[in-house]
């Protein structure tokens, strides 16, 4: 009986591996996708305060791996750069000093080769640890980690745009941008009944801080299109003249727009 509950559990844990792998892996490779078609000079430009780096979303993406996972949970872990546990936190108080936020763009060193060594120095850490057996604390951490560099990859993308939009020339991130061809489509919709709900984050899976806590609202009926909004959508809508009436914003909206 003892056996059994022994294979139980080590089949568990190899599964909970194989997932990890099949997301940590691939979330890695996608960030540093990101980054091949952008020069040095680009990915350490920063456009404005609330924007980072390029480079600095690279390197804290590992910093957050190596400070929460393999500082923790390999034995005599030796850090890839100490100063990067300064140069790369962002806001958390509790592991330390910072650097300041609006002077990312200063930082000249490390260059964006050795935080792409850096990148590959952590990828293997934790490559290496899920050959291990790992507290379950340890496999939420990582899975932490994979949703939180997919935030950061949302981020690379949004920066970037921006920086490159402050340039007179115009420059394209990629030459093929969009990426999908702008067509119509003939709108369909799903009606939603309203009432007294449950909104918030069920606690079957991972969820971030601000998905919590699950609580109860009055929401009035509403729909929702079977598709995402096209660029074909959004193109028909500026040329309906949309940026010019009041009647489809909200104030505040609205008041941007004048702006």
């Amino acid at each position: 009986m003892h056996q059994t509950a022994s294979s139980s559990q080590k089949a568990v844990f190899d599964g909970a591996v194989t997932q990890l792998l099949q997301r940590f892996s691939p979330c890695r490779a996608r960030t540093e996708a990101l980054a091949d078609p952008v020069s040095e000079t680009l990915a350490n430009a920063q456009a404005m305060p609330d924007a980072s780096p390029l480079k600095w979303h690279l390197a804290h993406t590992s910093w957050f791996f190596e400070t929460f996972v393999l500082a923790v949970y390999v034995p005599d872990y030796v850090a890839f750069d100490a100063e990067f546990k300064v140069l790369f936190n962002s806001y958390y108080n509790a592991v330390g000093d910072k650097h300041p936020r609006a002077k990312r763009g200063e930082i000249i060193k490390p260059t964006l080769v050795t935080v792409l060594q850096y990148r590959k120095h952590v990828t293997a850490g934790i490559a290496a640890l899920l050959g291990n057996p790992l507290p379950t604390e340890a496999i939420a951490l990582l899975w932490l980690g994979c949703n939180h560099e997919e935030q950061h990859q949302e981020l690379i993308l949004t920066d970037l745009k921006y920086l490159l939009a402050q340039q007179p020339q115009q420059p394209a991130y990629q030459a093929r941008w969009p990426l999908v061809a702008v067509q119509m489509q003939a709108p369909r919709w799903h009606r939603f009944e309203g009432g007294l709900v449950e909104i918030g984050h069920d606690g079957s899976q991972f969820a971030f801080d601000n998905e919590l806590p699950r609580h109860r609202i009055f929401l009035e009926c509403f729909e929702l299109a079977t598709y995402p909004v096209s660029h074909g959508d959004f193109a028909e809508f500026i040329a309906a003249g949309g940026y010019t009436r009041a009647d489809l914003w909200l104030s505040l909206g609205w008041d941007w727009v004048n702006a």
